[in-house]
C-alpha cells in the first residue's frame, strides 16, 4: 500500500491512469453474427461529380478496396438543367415537354452517371428525385445557388414540389426503368435498389405525407410494371428519434401495409426495403470540437425499433440512407467550425466506433441491416482540406477513407469481444462518450484462413491525451503460425492531412507534393509484417493506441 501511494505521489494521477491497461479479449471460436459489409455504401447530393476527374478516381478507389460491390446513392437524378453543378445541386434534364405539353425524354446525362458507376463495378441506389421543372406544381424559382454559410432552406426550390400530373410522373418512372433494363440488362437492374425521394418529412418535399404516399404508389406501380422484379423502397425520412420523422415513417409503413393504393384501389403498396437517416450533432465546447455519437445511434435504435414492431415488415432489408456525424456534407469548417473534425483522425475513430455499434444494434433488434450509406464522397474543384464531409479532397484521400479500407479486410463471421471496456453499445447510444473515460474497444472477425481485430481509441472531445495501453488476449486460432499485418490510422500513419499541414498547407501543391500526399493518404502498416506462434490457439499482444487512433490487426494462415 505504501508503494502504491508513493507511486501516485511521484508520478501523479495522470500517469497512474495511463498505466491502467484496457483488457480486450477476443474468442475466435465464438461466433456472434455475420460480418456483413453494410459499410460499402456511399452517397452525395451532387450526381454529376461522379464523372468528373476526381469523382472517377474516388469511385475507382472505392470499388478497388471492397470485396463486394459498392452501392452509391445520389440526389438530383431527375432534376432539370443541362449538366449544371453547384454544391447540393445537380441535374440530368431527363424530362422536358414540347410546346404541346408532350413528354420529351433525354437519358444522356443520367446514362453518363450510371455508366461511370458500372464501368467501375459500382451499383446504383437509384433515386426517383427530384421533380422536373416541367412537372412541378410550383416550378419557380427552380435552380438554387446555395453556398456554405447561407441559410439551409435556400436549397428548397421548385424541384421539391409534387407533380402537377401524377400519370406523367408515372410514365417518366416507367420509361426510365425500361430504358435502364434495355441499356444494362435485366439481371443488372434487378441488383439495384430504387427509392423515392429524400427526407420528405422536411423541406425536400413540399407536399404532405399523404401526397408522398400517393406519389409512392404511382412510382412503385410504374416501376413494377416496367420490371416486376425491381426492388423499390422508402421513405428516407430524417432521424426517427425526432417525433415528426417517426410519425412520417410510421404513416408510410402503415400505408404500405393497409392503406388504400392511389393507383390500384386495392390495399397496400409494394415495399421491398425500408430507409431512414441517422445523424450525430457536434458542437464547439471550450474551444474544441465535441461530437455526439449518441444522437446518431438513437436515430438508428429508434428506426430499428419501429421496423421491428411490424411483424410483416421486420424481415425486410433496412438501408440507413444517410448515416453521418452530422447533417450537412457541404458545410465546411470555415462557416461551421464544429465540422473541423472532418480532415483528421477524429472522423476515422468516430466511424470505427459508430459502425461497431450499428452491428450491435442490429443484433439487439434482430433486424436485417443491409446498407449504411456514408453521405461522404468528394467536392470537385474546391480548396484542399476545406473541411467538407468527404472521403477525399482534390484526389487526396483523407484518414476516414482508410477506416473503410480496414473494414474491407474483415470478412466471414463476427466473433465475441469482452474485457474491461468502459462502454457498452447501449451506454454510447444513451449518453455518448463523455467524461474521463474514452471508448477503447474492438470489433473482430474470422474467416476460413484469416482473422481481424479493429481497435479504436475514441472520445467525443477532440482533446489530446495519453495513449491507450491495450492488452489484447486472443484465443480460438486454429493455426500454430500466423502472419500478422498491423495497419494504423493516427497522426503519423495513413494521414495525408497531417502531411499537408507539415508542407505549410499549400493551396496549390506541386506535382511532387501531390504525389507525396497521394501516398500518405493510403492505408499504411505501423510495422513490417511478422510471423508469430500461437500457444494452444492463443496469442497475447500489447498495443499502444493514440487518442482518436484506429488499428487493424490482420492475421492470415
Amino acid at each position: 500500500m505504501k508503494k502504491f501511494i508513493l507511486c501516485c505521489l511521484l508520478f501523479g494521477a495522470t500517469q497512474f491512469v495511463f498505466a491502467q491497461k484496457t483488457i480486450i479479449n477476443v474468442d475466435f471460436s465464438k461466433e456472434i453474427g455475420e460480418m456483413r459489409p453494410f459499410w460499402a455504401w456511399f452517397g452525395a447530393d451532387e450526381p454529376n461529380y461522379a464523372y468528373m476527374k476526381d469523382g472517377k478516381k474516388l469511385l475507382s478507389e472505392l470499388s478497388a478496396m471492397s470485396p463486394v460491390p459498392v452501392y452509391f446513392r445520389a440526389h438530383n437524378l431527375l432534376t432539370s438543367g443541362h449538366d449544371t453543378m453547384n454544391l447540393k445541386w445537380g441535374s440530368t434534364n431527363i424530362y422536358t415537354e414540347d410546346a404541346q405539353g408532350n413528354p420529351v425524354y433525354d437519358f444522356t446525362i443520367v446514362d453518363k452517371i450510371f455508366d461511370t458507376y458500372l464501368q467501375r463495378g459500382i451499383k446504383p441506389m437509384a433515386q426517383f428525385s427530384f421533380m422536373p421543372e416541367a412537372l412541378s406544381t410550383n416550378p419557380q424559382p427552380y435552380e438554387h445557388h446555395w453556398q456554405p454559410g447561407m441559410p439551409y432552406d435556400k436549397v428548397y426550390t421548385g424541384w421539391a414540389y409534387p407533380p402537377k400530373d401524377y400519370k406523367k410522373w408515372a410514365d417518366l418512372v416507367y420509361t426510365w426503368v425500361k430504358h435502364a433494363v434495355a441499356r444494362y440488362g435485366k439481371a443488372e437492374v434487378e441488383s439495384w435498389y430504387w427509392e423515392l425521394w429524400n427526407e420528405p418529412n422536411i423541406g425536400y418535399w413540399k407536399g404532405t405525407v399523404e401526397e408522398y404516399c400517393k406519389l409512392y404508389d404511382y412510382t412503385a406501380d410504374a416501376a413494377k410494371r416496367a420490371l416486376p422484379t425491381i426492388k423499390i423502397g422508402g421513405p428516407e425520412t430524417t432521424g426517427p428519434s425526432w417525433n415528426k420523422a417517426a410519425d412520417f415513417l410510421k404513416t408510410f409503413l402503415n400505408h404500405c401495409i393497409s392503406g388504400k393504393n392511389y393507383v390500384t384501389g386495392k390495399v397496400g403498396s409494394p415495399l421491398d426495403f425500408i430507409t431512414f437517416h441517422a445523424k450525430g450533432s457536434p458542437k464547439i465546447v471550450d474551444g474544441h470540437v465535441q461530437m455526439n455519437m449518441g444522437t446518431q445511434l438513437r436515430d438508428i435504435s429508434e428506426g430499428f425499433r419501429i421496423v421491428a414492431s411490424y411483424p410483416t415488415l421486420k424481415h425486410l432489408p433496412i438501408i440507413i440512407g444517410e448515416s453521418d456525424p452530422e447533417g450537412c456534407a457541404a458545410c465546411g469548417m470555415k462557416t461551421n467550425p464544429q465540422n473541423a473534425y472532418r480532415n483528421g483522425t477524429m472522423y476515422s475513430s468516430y466511424t470505427a466506433a459508430s459502425f461497431a455499434r450499428k452491428y450491435a444494434l442490429a443484433d439487439y433488434f434482430k433486424v436485417n441491416l443491409k446498407g449504411v450509406v456514408s453521405w461522404s464522397f468528394e467536392f470537385e474543384n474546391q480548396p484542399y482540406f476545406y473541411g467538407f464531409r468527404d472521403l477525399a479532397t482534390n484526389g487526396i484521400d483523407k484518414p476516414v477513407l482508410n477506416v473503410f479500407r480496414m473494414f474491407a479486410l474483415m470478412s466471414g463471421k463476427r466473433v465475441a469481444v469482452s474485457g474491461n471496456q468502459k462502454y457498452t453499445y447501449a451506454m454510447v447510444r444513451d449518453s455518448s462518450v463523455r467524461g474521463k473515460n474514452a471508448d477503447i474497444d474492438a470489433l473482430a472477425s474470422k474467416d476460413l484462413n484469416s482473422a481481424a481485430v479493429m481497435l479504436w481509441h475514441y472520445h467525443d472531445d477532440d482533446v489530446r491525451t495519453e495513449d491507450a495501453a491495450i492488452e489484447l488476449n486472443l484465443k480460438g486460432f486454429t493455426a500454430k503460425t500466423l502472419n500478422v499485418h498491423h495497419y494504423r490510422i493516427d497522426d503519423e500513419n495513413s494521414n495525408a492531412y497531417e502531411v499537408w499541414k507539415k508542407m505549410g498547407s499549400p493551396e496549390n501543391p506541386s506535382a511532387e507534393q501531390i504525389a507525396i500526399l497521394e501516398k500518405a493518404g493510403q492505408l499504411t502498416l505501423l510495422s513490417s509484417p511478422s510471423y508469430v506462434k500461437t500457444s494452444n490457439g492463443s496469442l497475447k499482444m500489447n498495443v499502444q493506441l493514440p487518442r482518436q487512433g484506429v488499428s487493424l490487426l490482420k492475421f492470415d494462415w
